[in-house]
Protein backbone atom coordinates (compact mmCIF):
# COMPACT_ATOMS: atom_id res chain seq x y z
CA UNK A 1 0.00 0.00 0.00
CA UNK A 2 1.11 3.74 -0.65
CA UNK A 3 -0.73 5.93 -2.70
CA UNK A 4 -3.62 5.18 -5.54
CA UNK A 5 -6.36 6.38 -7.41
CA UNK A 6 -9.88 5.29 -7.87
CA UNK A 7 -12.41 6.65 -10.84
CA UNK A 8 -15.76 7.57 -9.79
CA UNK A 9 -18.82 6.59 -11.28
CA UNK A 10 -19.20 9.67 -13.48
CA UNK A 11 -14.96 9.42 -14.10
CA UNK A 12 -13.65 11.41 -11.53
CA UNK A 13 -10.20 10.41 -10.82
CA UNK A 14 -10.01 10.34 -6.72
CA UNK A 15 -6.05 10.50 -5.36
CA UNK A 16 -5.65 8.90 -2.05
CA UNK A 17 -3.14 7.48 0.52
CA UNK A 18 -3.31 4.30 2.10
CA UNK A 19 -0.61 3.38 4.94
CA UNK A 20 -0.04 1.12 7.66
CA UNK A 21 -2.68 -1.56 9.04
CA UNK A 22 -5.09 -2.32 11.71
CA UNK A 23 -8.03 -0.23 12.51
CA UNK A 24 -8.59 2.23 9.98
CA UNK A 25 -9.05 5.71 10.28
CA UNK A 26 -9.61 8.24 7.31
CA UNK A 27 -9.03 11.59 7.13
CA UNK A 28 -11.09 14.73 4.88
CA UNK A 29 -9.11 17.57 4.30
CA UNK A 30 -10.31 21.48 4.11
CA UNK A 31 -10.41 23.64 1.56
CA UNK A 32 -8.54 24.30 -0.41
CA UNK A 33 -6.07 21.99 0.51
CA UNK A 34 -5.08 18.57 -0.08
CA UNK A 35 -4.57 15.09 1.89
CA UNK A 36 -1.08 16.57 2.55
CA UNK A 37 -2.71 18.46 5.38
CA UNK A 38 -2.61 15.61 7.60
CA UNK A 39 0.71 14.59 7.67
CA UNK A 40 1.53 15.24 10.95
CA UNK A 41 -1.44 12.81 11.79
CA UNK A 42 -0.89 10.16 9.08
CA UNK A 43 2.80 9.67 10.67
CA UNK A 44 1.41 9.78 14.65
CA UNK A 45 -1.00 7.14 13.76
CA UNK A 46 0.74 4.95 11.87
CA UNK A 47 3.52 5.17 14.44
CA UNK A 48 0.52 3.95 17.11
CA UNK A 49 -0.75 1.05 14.89
CA UNK A 50 -3.57 2.11 12.64
CA UNK A 51 -4.08 2.21 9.01
CA UNK A 52 -4.37 5.79 8.36
CA UNK A 53 -6.13 7.00 4.51
CA UNK A 54 -6.32 10.42 3.02
CA UNK A 55 -7.37 11.68 -0.20
CA UNK A 56 -7.79 14.56 -1.99
CA UNK A 57 -11.45 15.49 -2.48
CA UNK A 58 -12.68 15.72 -5.97
CA UNK A 59 -11.08 19.67 -8.09
CA UNK A 60 -8.29 19.32 -4.98
CA UNK A 61 -5.12 18.82 -4.58
CA UNK A 62 -3.46 15.35 -7.33
CA UNK A 63 -7.94 14.37 -8.11
CA UNK A 64 -9.56 15.20 -11.22
CA UNK A 65 -9.87 18.94 -11.41
CA UNK A 66 -13.43 18.76 -12.66
CA UNK A 67 -15.60 21.58 -13.74
CA UNK A 68 -18.83 20.30 -12.11
CA UNK A 69 -20.19 17.90 -9.13
CA UNK A 70 -18.28 20.28 -6.73
CA UNK A 71 -21.01 20.31 -3.66
CA UNK A 72 -21.70 17.82 -0.64
CA UNK A 73 -23.44 15.07 -2.59
CA UNK A 74 -20.63 14.05 -4.67
CA UNK A 75 -17.90 14.67 -2.45
CA UNK A 76 -19.95 12.14 0.37
CA UNK A 77 -20.27 10.02 -2.91
CA UNK A 78 -16.76 9.77 -3.74
CA UNK A 79 -15.64 9.04 0.08
CA UNK A 80 -18.29 5.99 -0.19
CA UNK A 81 -16.67 4.89 -3.23
CA UNK A 82 -13.20 5.12 -1.21
CA UNK A 83 -14.26 3.02 1.67
CA UNK A 84 -16.03 0.39 -0.56
CA UNK A 85 -13.02 0.00 -2.70
CA UNK A 86 -10.66 -0.35 0.20
CA UNK A 87 -13.52 -2.34 1.56
CA UNK A 88 -13.11 -0.29 4.65
CA UNK A 89 -15.10 -1.85 8.08
CA UNK A 90 -15.05 0.13 11.52
CA UNK A 91 -12.93 3.02 10.47
CA UNK A 92 -12.56 6.23 11.89
CA UNK A 93 -13.57 9.08 10.17
CA UNK A 94 -11.87 12.78 10.98
CA UNK A 95 -12.73 15.87 8.99
CA UNK A 96 -10.90 19.35 9.47
CA UNK A 97 -13.16 22.26 8.16
CA UNK A 98 -14.92 21.56 5.05
CA UNK A 99 -13.86 18.18 5.59
CA UNK A 100 -15.95 17.83 8.47
CA UNK A 101 -19.17 18.67 6.18
CA UNK A 102 -18.22 15.78 3.86
CA UNK A 103 -17.77 13.11 7.09
CA UNK A 104 -20.98 14.52 8.33
CA UNK A 105 -23.01 13.72 5.20
CA UNK A 106 -21.00 11.14 4.04
CA UNK A 107 -21.29 8.70 7.52
CA UNK A 108 -25.61 9.90 7.51
CA UNK A 109 -26.44 8.89 4.01
CA UNK A 110 -23.75 6.23 2.96
CA UNK A 111 -21.54 4.97 6.04
CA UNK A 112 -23.33 4.03 9.18
CA UNK A 113 -22.38 0.77 8.81
CA UNK A 114 -19.09 0.95 7.77
CA UNK A 115 -18.35 3.89 10.29
CA UNK A 116 -16.79 3.24 14.47
CA UNK A 117 -16.52 7.12 15.45
CA UNK A 118 -16.62 10.14 14.00
CA UNK A 119 -14.19 13.41 14.76
CA UNK A 120 -15.22 17.30 13.93
CA UNK A 121 -11.88 19.35 13.77
CA UNK A 122 -13.33 23.02 13.52
CA UNK A 123 -15.63 21.66 10.60
CA UNK A 124 -18.82 23.65 9.03
CA UNK A 125 -21.71 22.11 10.19
CA UNK A 126 -24.68 22.61 10.94
CA UNK A 127 -24.36 25.56 8.45
CA UNK A 128 -22.19 28.34 8.27
CA UNK A 129 -24.42 30.97 6.16
CA UNK A 130 -26.40 33.30 8.26
CA UNK A 131 -30.68 32.51 7.45
CA UNK A 132 -34.01 33.14 8.74
CA UNK A 133 -33.13 29.94 11.07
CA UNK A 134 -29.32 30.50 11.70
CA UNK A 135 -29.27 33.87 12.55
CA UNK A 136 -25.90 34.12 14.14
CA UNK A 137 -24.30 32.72 10.94
CA UNK A 138 -21.87 34.51 8.61
CA UNK A 139 -23.94 36.81 6.00
CA UNK A 140 -23.63 35.93 2.78
CA UNK A 141 -21.40 38.76 1.69
CA UNK A 142 -18.33 36.82 3.56
CA UNK A 143 -18.47 34.42 1.34
CA UNK A 144 -19.20 36.59 -1.76
CA UNK A 145 -15.94 37.98 -0.89
CA UNK A 146 -14.03 34.91 -1.18
CA UNK A 147 -15.40 34.47 -4.38
CA UNK A 148 -14.41 37.33 -5.38
CA UNK A 149 -10.92 37.37 -4.34
CA UNK A 150 -10.02 34.19 -5.84
CA UNK A 151 -11.91 35.26 -8.95
CA UNK A 152 -9.53 38.19 -9.42
CA UNK A 153 -6.12 36.47 -7.78
CA UNK A 154 -6.27 33.33 -5.97
CA UNK A 155 -2.42 32.80 -5.85
CA UNK A 156 -2.45 36.70 -3.51
CA UNK A 157 -5.31 35.08 -1.73
CA UNK A 158 -4.47 32.12 -0.95
CA UNK A 159 -1.13 34.03 0.48
CA UNK A 160 -3.30 35.92 2.68
CA UNK A 161 -5.22 33.20 4.09
CA UNK A 162 -2.68 31.35 5.43
CA UNK A 163 -0.22 33.99 6.53
CA UNK A 164 -3.40 35.84 8.11
CA UNK A 165 -6.83 33.73 10.05
CA UNK A 166 -5.91 30.57 9.05
CA UNK A 167 -3.38 30.00 11.42
CA UNK A 168 -3.98 33.10 13.53
CA UNK A 169 -0.89 34.44 12.41
CA UNK A 170 -2.72 37.72 12.09
CA UNK A 171 -3.00 37.95 15.96
CA UNK A 172 -0.56 39.97 18.00
CA UNK A 173 2.49 38.09 19.35
CA UNK A 174 2.39 35.46 16.28
CA UNK A 175 4.94 33.76 14.94
CA UNK A 176 4.25 32.76 11.48
CA UNK A 177 6.21 29.53 10.44
CA UNK A 178 6.97 30.41 6.63
CA UNK A 179 7.06 26.75 5.43
CA UNK A 180 3.50 26.11 6.98
CA UNK A 181 2.36 29.45 5.07
CA UNK A 182 3.87 28.10 1.61
CA UNK A 183 3.07 24.71 2.36
CA UNK A 184 -0.94 25.51 2.61
CA UNK A 185 -0.42 27.72 -0.49
CA UNK A 186 1.14 24.43 -2.50
CA UNK A 187 -1.68 22.65 -1.32
CA UNK A 188 -4.24 25.12 -2.82
CA UNK A 189 -2.56 25.79 -6.14
CA UNK A 190 -2.50 22.60 -6.81
CA UNK A 191 -6.53 22.38 -7.23
CA UNK A 192 -8.49 23.45 -9.67
CA UNK A 193 -9.98 27.23 -9.28
CA UNK A 194 -13.54 26.01 -10.94
CA UNK A 195 -13.79 23.47 -8.35
CA UNK A 196 -12.57 25.87 -5.45
CA UNK A 197 -14.96 28.31 -6.24
CA UNK A 198 -17.97 26.03 -6.64
CA UNK A 199 -16.76 24.47 -2.92
CA UNK A 200 -17.17 27.63 -1.39
CA UNK A 201 -20.63 27.40 -2.17
CA UNK A 202 -20.71 24.05 -0.71
CA UNK A 203 -19.24 24.72 2.48
CA UNK A 204 -21.37 27.81 3.00
CA UNK A 205 -24.43 26.94 2.46
CA UNK A 206 -24.85 22.98 3.18
CA UNK A 207 -27.48 22.51 5.65
CA UNK A 208 -26.04 19.42 7.84
CA UNK A 209 -28.30 19.64 10.49
CA UNK A 210 -30.66 16.72 9.31
CA UNK A 211 -27.16 14.40 8.72
CA UNK A 212 -26.25 15.29 12.44
CA UNK A 213 -29.48 14.21 13.88
CA UNK A 214 -28.91 10.84 12.37
CA UNK A 215 -25.14 10.08 13.88
CA UNK A 216 -25.22 7.42 16.61
CA UNK A 217 -21.56 6.86 16.64
CA UNK A 218 -19.76 8.15 19.46
CA UNK A 219 -18.32 11.72 17.84
CA UNK A 220 -15.56 14.05 19.07
CA UNK A 221 -16.03 17.73 18.27
CA UNK A 222 -12.59 19.39 18.60
CA UNK A 223 -13.05 23.55 18.02
CA UNK A 224 -10.39 26.61 19.13
CA UNK A 225 -12.26 29.61 20.30
CA UNK A 226 -10.04 32.27 18.11
CA UNK A 227 -11.19 30.44 15.27
CA UNK A 228 -11.76 32.85 12.58
CA UNK A 229 -12.35 31.13 10.09
CA UNK A 230 -15.48 29.09 11.66
CA UNK A 231 -16.60 30.54 14.41
CA UNK A 232 -17.01 27.97 17.36
CA UNK A 233 -20.14 28.76 18.48
CA UNK A 234 -22.25 28.80 15.30
CA UNK A 235 -20.54 25.60 14.80
CA UNK A 236 -18.69 23.13 16.98
CA UNK A 237 -21.39 23.94 19.87
CA UNK A 238 -24.67 23.36 17.60
CA UNK A 239 -23.16 20.49 16.30
CA UNK A 240 -22.29 18.41 19.16
CA UNK A 241 -26.03 19.60 20.50
CA UNK A 242 -26.99 17.78 17.50
CA UNK A 243 -25.14 14.51 17.51
CA UNK A 244 -26.78 11.39 19.62
CA UNK A 245 -23.25 10.35 21.24
CA UNK A 246 -21.08 13.90 21.07
CA UNK A 247 -17.85 14.98 23.35
CA UNK A 248 -17.38 18.56 23.07
CA UNK A 249 -13.88 20.06 23.46
CA UNK A 250 -12.90 23.99 22.96
CA UNK A 251 -8.99 25.07 23.17
CA UNK A 252 -8.82 28.43 24.28
CA UNK A 253 -6.63 30.55 21.80
CA UNK A 254 -6.52 27.95 19.20
CA UNK A 255 -7.02 28.80 15.48
CA UNK A 256 -8.77 27.03 12.91
CA UNK A 257 -5.81 25.34 11.51
CA UNK A 258 -4.81 24.26 15.19
CA UNK A 259 -4.28 20.19 14.29
CA UNK A 260 -1.23 21.77 12.22
CA UNK A 261 0.14 24.20 14.75
CA UNK A 262 -1.17 22.40 17.91
CA UNK A 263 -0.79 18.23 16.36
CA UNK A 264 1.27 17.40 19.97
CA UNK A 265 -1.71 18.24 21.93
CA UNK A 266 -4.42 17.54 19.70
CA UNK A 267 -3.11 14.35 18.29
CA UNK A 268 -2.76 13.08 22.26
CA UNK A 269 -6.57 13.78 22.51
CA UNK A 270 -7.56 12.22 19.29
CA UNK A 271 -5.42 9.24 20.28
CA UNK A 272 -7.13 9.11 23.69
CA UNK A 273 -10.74 9.46 21.91
CA UNK A 274 -9.64 6.54 19.51
CA UNK A 275 -8.76 3.71 22.34
CA UNK A 276 -11.93 4.95 24.85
Amino acid sequence: MGSSTITTKDGVEIYYKDWGKGQPIVFSHGWPLSADDWDAQMLFFLDHGYRVIAHDRRGHGRSTQTEDGNDMDHYAADLAALTEKLDLHDAIHVGHSTGGGEVVHYVANHGMKRTAKVVLISAVPPIMLKTKDNPDGLPIEVFDGFREALAANRAQFYVDVASGPFYGYNRPGAKPLQGIIDNWWRQGMMGGTKAHYDCIKAFSETNFTEDLKKIDQPALVLHGDDDQVVPYKDAALLSAKLLKNATLKIYPGYPHGAFTIHHDVINKDLLEFFKS
